[in-house]
């Protein structure tokens, strides 16, 4: 996963905010906030995931499916098979 590498800072800083996020929805429903600013906070943190995984997915669609520089076919194979099982748990 070398590319996830390359982008680690800038994943992490992803994580890191989403964690953010979850902590504000604990320390909300901790204080018995509304349930409609509760709600929002969810909404956000499920984007924020969305984002995360799509940024992961689409470096490894390029790098282990689409990139040229792959001539095998079964590791081009194995990228999509990869990709087709975490989406399949990702889409439960």
């Amino acid at each position: 996963m070398s590319h996830v590498i390359q982008e680690k800072s800038k994943l992490l800083s992803r994580v890191r905010r989403i964690r953010g996020q979850v902590d504000a929805v604990e320390r909300a429903l901790e204080a018995e906030k509304e349930c409609a600013e509760v709600l929002q906070q969810i909404a956000a943190i499920k984007g924020a995931i969305n984002g995360l995984m799509s940024e992961v997915l689409e470096e490894h669609i390029r790098n282990h499916i689409a990139s040229p520089s792959i001539t095998d076919d079964a590791e081009r194979t194995q990228g999509a098979n990869e990709l087709i099982s975490v989406l399949r748990t990702y889409l439960k």
